[in-house]
């Protein structure tokens, strides 16, 4: 798959996406389908620190997972758009939806007034979002670069990386790049796809 390939597959996933964003209660159920599946991981229920993202423009909502993290008192880290260097992020921890402010692109994170960038972390499990994943773990993300930069940084350790997609967005097989990390798992709301 050539960059045209992906650059139209990102498009029909993004239409899909959008088109199934006009049903809410599809997306609810979707959304509740993956929070099940996330909640039968061990490393869920034993984990004391996880990065985790704030949802916008029809991803799978996992707004009820960081509540449920904030409540058992982990430790929430969520990443934030360094404004004087694109396409690269820091992480933050955030104690409650209050800490979160509008950042660029319209996301939701970490106010940096309240919540300082953590210069190491070691977070059990991380929940990835992506444009599309394929059957080997490898993600398709909106193009600017900003999760492969994270994950190769070396700032978090070795989490257990867990895409998180609704099922159309898996797909048998995506493009890699010589950068590209693969996760360890794919969470729809009909599979814990492990590659």
């Amino acid at each position: 798959m050539n960059t045209m390939d992906k650059k139209r597959l990102r498009g029909e996933m993004l239409a899909r996406r959008g088109q199934l964003q006009q049903d809410e209660a599809a997306v609810s159920r979707a959304s509740e389908g993956v929070q099940e599946l996330i909640r039968t991981l061990a490393e869920w229920r034993a984990a004391r620190e996880v990065l985790v993202y704030w949802p916008k423009g029809g991803e799978v909502d996992v707004r009820p997972l960081v509540s449920e993290l904030w409540e058992r008192g982990c430790r929430v880290l969520l990443p934030r758009c360094r404004p004087d260097a694109p396409g690269e992020m820091d992480l933050a921890c955030a104690a409650c939806e209050s800490d979160l402010t509008p950042g660029p692109y319209s996301l939701l994170e970490p106010d940096a007034h309240r919540c300082p960038a953590v210069a190491s972390c070691n977070p059990d499990l991380a929940l990835i979002p992506g444009v599309s994943f394929d059957r080997r773990g490898f993600r398709l993300g909106f193009g600017g670069g900003y999760y492969d930069r994270l994950l190769a940084s070396g700032t978090m350790g070795r989490p257990l990386l867990v895409g998180i997609a609704y099922a159309f967005q898996l797909v048998d097989e995506l493009p890699v790049q010589p950068w590209d990390m693969p996760v360890d798992i794919v969470c729809t709301e009909e599979e814990l796809w492990r590659p």
